[in-house]
């Protein structure tokens, strides 16, 4: 009898012991953005950005005017930068270049190219989480003063790269994304979207298998309404097409960045009608989810005297921090964010 007891208390132990292993690695499996996204978050830092943001705003780059040299040299820049970190691109080989000709730009306009990187998803690899910036400005004035354009967008230009080679990180680790992410960088925003257009008429993946895009224009400064709150970023379009994408950027912020997100801009009744003027709005008009990371304007906004010195790199950081863990959690769930 005693012998039966003992038998079957120690089943009933080693039946408790596996329950909760069982309960234990569900509530692990539960938190997707954790640890492990802390970890390769840690590897953005201000001072690479800082150091790639005085190379892109600098002289030499011209203020980088859609199809003219200091335009392609930008280009050039963030090729050598994805293939120095083994970031592959979705065209194949050496190619980072998606070519747009005349006829789908202006017509004063020479033609230009978005570049493009590309991590592939283990899981899956069909899905896109497209995570985009433009990198052009407006070149030189007819006095020859260049607009370098720091936050307008280099900001969000080394926002993307340092995202890039934060997965790229991960990944070769063995922690890669379940599903694929492009890194985008467009040209010809300040021209009118003509870049991020081009990629939605043209896209290099079905815009039906694309999740959701993260763009992010000018993030590395801040405007006068928040001069004594620095702490802040705008977002713009997170509900408009998907309550989930809304609700899951507020979890990660509360978790992680505890930025003070600021929406005085995603309102119908804005008369400046920011979600009808950044990149992300070619893709929302085809029923992508998006957000878009945004400072606001201030005095130094489409003018020559936005450069890198002005740029708060700490504040930068952290918000690249921000989209970086938007995009795990976005690229490791379960299930694709939901359109409603």
């Amino acid at each position: 009898m005693k012998k039966i007891f003992f038998i079957a208390l120690t089943l009933s132990l080693l039946g408790c012991n596996l329950s909760n292993s069982i309960i234990a690695q569900a509530a692990e499996s539960v938190e997707i953005t954790g640890k492990l996204a802390q970890k390769f978050a840690a590897g953005i830092k201000e001072a690479d950005l800082k150091t790639h943001l005085y190379i892109i705003a600098s002289d030499e780059f011209e203020g980088r005017n859609t199809g003219e040299p200091g335009q392609k040299l930008a280009a050039e820049y963030l090729k050598n930068f994805y293939v120095e970190k083994n970031i592959a691109s979705p065209l194949g080989e050496n190619n980072y270049f998606q070519i747009i000709s005349k006829e789908h730009l202006q017509r004063n306009l020479k033609p230009s190219e978005n570049v493009v990187a590309f991590i592939k998803g283990s899981k899956y690899p069909n899905e896109i989480l497209v995570i985009s910036a433009h990198y052009d400005h407006l070149g030189i004035d007819a006095d020859g003063e260049i607009f370098n354009g720091a936050d307008d967008d280099g900001s969000g230009t080394v926002a993307v790269m340092a995202i890039a080679e934060a997965f790229q990180k991960a990944v070769e680790e063995g922690n890669g994304p379940k599903r694929s992410i492009l890194f985008l960088h467009v040209t010809g925003e300040e021209k009118g979207l003509l870049g991020s257009k081009y990629y939605v008429n043209f896209p290099i993946f079905p815009l039906k298998n694309t999740v959701a895009n993260l763009n992010i224009d000018m993030i590395g400064r801040t405007d006068p309404a928040h001069e004594n709150n620095p702490n802040y970023i705008y977002l713009i379009g997170s509900d408009k097409l998907s309550t989930e994408l809304h609700n899951l950027s507020e979890e990660i912020n509360n978790k992680f960045t505890k930025l003070d997100l600021d929406y005085t801009y995603n309102l119908d009744s804005d008369p400046n009608r920011f979600y009808y003027r950044s990149d992300h709005y070619n893709f929302a008009k085809n029923n992508i989810p998006v957000i878009f990371y945004f400072n606001g304007t201030h005095e130094n906004y489409h003018r020559i005297s936005d450069t890198p010195d002005k740029i708060n790199y700490e504040l930068l950081e952290k918000r690249t921090k921000l989209v970086f863990y938007t995009a795990w959690e976005i690229a490791n769930r379960e299930n694709r964010i939901k359109v409603d």
